[in-house]
Parts: structure tokens; sequence; C-alpha cells
């Protein structure tokens, strides 16, 4: 009830805003960037959740349960690595083609390749083929994610209100705790409702059948957006518009990497939160693992609130002091992984719940945080190069290695990693003075 009456009021002061040139509802903005994050993050949970419960026994039973898991999560990584090629590439066919073919050709992929995991035979009936046929998939699904970028985010800060745009700049955001709560719900189901054998042999794919249909629905509501004649005017008249990657680089290259490193604290903790420790309950817990999932799903909406705090506290503080603060906070939770994570339900519990409440706070404000340090020429792609390094630097490979790290080196190994993340956060913003969100 509570999130229904936060998106009412959004949504009407929203379309209370009457002056906007090309005549758009920045609360049709809202809509479809909540839209199209929600059905990108579903898929995002649901693969990486199955990396941890179904592939290193489908695709990697030859293996101990540790190396099969992290065998899963460098497959996990390739849609970090290949997503900013999937950027660059979709950049070029919406020039050649334009924006509705871009967003097609990327959605299309998306499902394909969410789909086609479903389908996918196990190392038992295929053999190496089946690892070959997964990390193709998985690929596909980053270059699909590099393509999806449809400037919406951008167009709505751009339209918000100067003193709201913290608040805006988090409504996107949301969709990550939403996709966590709804595929984790899933595969909470599938496995307190059916036993082992059948979850391995066919209950996992339900999820990623379910991906592809909701990202068929997104497909069509975000089309709905940009494809009007009043869409096109607004993005063009904001500059929202592809650019030449190399001279966007020459140009922007600062700005790329201190965008990259700025939320860096964040998006470690993503997966320090989310995938990291389901893998070390699989492996080191005789907790049940549907019972864990409820837990993180509980801290995903302790997430979710804070995300929607961060915009107040933004809007308030500003943006690079946000960040800054919670950075710190994080550097200080980073301590408390190894008395957390060993002391029993407890403390795992602990761990899960203040872990997501920090995550929402930060999270809120990571997406784009410097996106309006590039010039108006270079926004478009800047932004989507900027998250698409951000995911890599950050989280790409946050659950091999902190998993690597915690089964080799203990769990104190797993603070300083997150540690190192709070520290290039906080080095970036020392070198940005200018984060403040600006026109």
């Amino acid at each position: 009830m509570a999130a229904n009456l936060l998106q009412r009021s959004t949504l009407d002061e929203l379309h209370s805003r009457s002056d906007d040139p090309a005549g758009v509802a920045p609360g049709d903005i809202a809509v479809g960037v909540i839209i199209g994050r929600a059905s990108e993050y579903f898929d995002f949970f649901v693969y990486a959740i199955a990396s941890v419960l179904v592939f290193p026994s489908v695709f990697f039973p030859f293996e101990q349960r540790l190396e099969g898991t992290l065998y899963a999560f460098l497959v996990f990584a390739f849609a970090f690595i290949a997503r900013p090629f999937g950027t660059v590439a979709f950049m070029a066919i919406q020039r050649r083609f334009g924006r509705e073919a871009k967003l097609t050709g990327a959605l299309l992929l998306l499902g394909a390749s969410t789909a086609g995991i479903a389908f996918l035979p196990s190392y038992a009936e295929l053999g190496f083929a089946a690892i070959v046929m997964l990390s193709l998939l998985r690929i596909g699904q980053g270059v699909a994610l590099g393509g999806s970028w449809d400037g919406l985010p951008s167009l709505l800060m751009l339209n918000a209100p100067q003193h709201r745009r913290g608040w805006y700049a988090m409504l996107g955001q949301l969709g990550a705790p939403v996709g966590f709560i709804v595929a984790g719900g899933l595969f909470a189901y599938l496995l307190a409702n059916l036993s082992d054998a059948d979850f391995l042999a066919w209950g996992w794919r339900y999820p990623f059948y379910a991906a592809f249909a909701i990202n068929v629905v997104a497909l069509f509501a975000r089309l709905r957006l940009i494809s009007t004649n009043e869409y096109a005017r607004l993005l063009e008249e904001r500059e929202l518009q592809p650019t030449d990657v190399i001279e966007m680089t020459r140009s922007q290259g600062r700005n790329l990497l201190i965008g990259a490193l700025a939320a860096l604290a964040s998006y470690a903790l993503f997966h320090l939160v989310t995938v990291f420790p389901l893998s070390w309950i699989a492996l080191y817990s005789s907790r049940s693992v549907s019972g864990f999932l409820l837990l993180q799903m509980a801290g995903a909406v302790l997430a979710a609130v804070g995300i929607v705090a961060s915009g107040l506290i933004a809007d308030r503080f500003g943006r690079r002091t946000t960040l800054g603060i919670l950075a710190c906070l994080i550097a200080l939770f980073s301590a408390l992984v190894p008395m957390l994570m060993d002391g029993g339900d407890i403390g795992q519990d602990i761990f899960i719940l203040l872990g997501f409440a920090l995550l929402g706070l930060s999270y809120g404000q990571a997406s784009g945080a410097v996106s309006s340090n590039f010039a108006a020429k270079y926004r478009y792609t800047g932004a989507a190069l900027t998250s698409d390094l951000a995911w890599l630097v950050g989280a790409g490979f946050a659950p091999l290695v902190a998993l690597g790290l915690s089964a080799h080196f203990g769990l104190a190994s797993v603070s300083l990693y997150l540690l190192s993340g709070a520290a290039g956060s906080l080095l970036a913003l020392s070198l940005n003075r200018a984060l403040e969100i600006r026109d």
C-alpha cells in the first residue's frame, strides 16, 4: 500500500508539470524507466540465482561444488565484459535505423538469450558443448543489456525540477529490489515445493520462461513511449542522441573513468549482499536455501525503502555528499563481514538486513552519478558507457572474487575487497568537484 501511495504521489507530481516543450509528461518517462529497469533486473537476478543453485550441478558436475560455483560465476561475468560492446554496436544500429529498431533488436536478443538458457541441455546430455552454449547465451544477454539503453533515465533527470533531481534519479533504481523480490520468490517457491531432482531436472527453467514473457511486455511498454513524435522531439532538443564512441572517449575520458569509479562501493556491495552470501550459505551452511532467499527478499524491501530515502537525502545534501557518506559507511560495514557471516543465523540475518539497507541508500544515487558532467552532445552515449564500465569494474567479477577469496583466505579477505571499493569511490568523488546535477 505504501508503494502504491509513493507511485501515485510521484506520478501526480510529475503529471502536474505542464511546461514540457514537447508535450511529454515526465510521469510517462518515469513509468518507462521503472518498467524497463525492473524487467532487466529480473533477468539479471534469475541468472544470478541460477548460477548458485543450478549451474554448478547442471553444467559443471565434473567439479566439486565450490569449483563448479566458481566456474558458474566466471560465466556470469561474461555479460559484464560484453555489455560495453553491445552499447557500441547498438549505438551504430540506432544511428542507421533509428531508436525503435535498436531497442526492439536489443530486447529481442535479451529475451531470446534468456529463453534459450531455459532450453539448454545439461552437461550430462551434451558434454562441453553445453557449457559453450551457456557462455554464448550469457554473452548475448550482456550485448543485449548494453543495447537496451534508451536514454529515458537521462531524459527524466533533465526534465525533473532542479531541486528534485535526486528524487527522480532513484526511480529507475527501484527496479533492482523489485527484480530481486520476484526472482527470489520464484526460486524460493520452486525449492520449497519440488524435490531436488525435479528442481535440477526441469523446475529451474520456469523463471527463465517468465523472464522472456516479462521482456515482451516491457518491450511494448517502452516502444509505446519512445516511438511517439513528442519523445523524438524532446530527445533531440536535449541532444540525447548517439555520438561517435572514439570521439566521445577522447573528449570525455576523464568523466568516463570517474563515473565508473564514483559508485564503486555501491556496485561492489550489490553482489556482496545478493549473490555472494547465497553461494556461501549453499556451500558452507546447513540453513535452508529457500528460507535464506526469503530473508534476502525482506532485505530487498529495506533496500527499496533506502532507495526512496536516498532521493530525499540527495536533494537535501547533494548527490556527491550522499555518495561520499555512504561510501564511508560501506567501508565501516566491510569490517563486520567476517563477524556477521560467521556469526550463525543471527549474525547472517543482521548482515543481510543491514547490508541491503546500506545498498538501497547508496545504490539509489549510483546511476548516472556523473552524467551531468558530460557535455550535452556526449551525455546519451556517455551515460550508457559509464553504466557499463561501473558494472564491469564494480560488480562483474564480485561474486567470483568474493567466493574465491573467502574459500582460500577466509572472510576477512572479503572485507578488504569491499573496503577497496569504498576507497575507490571516495577517490573518484574527491577528484570530481562538479558532481552536483545541473543542466
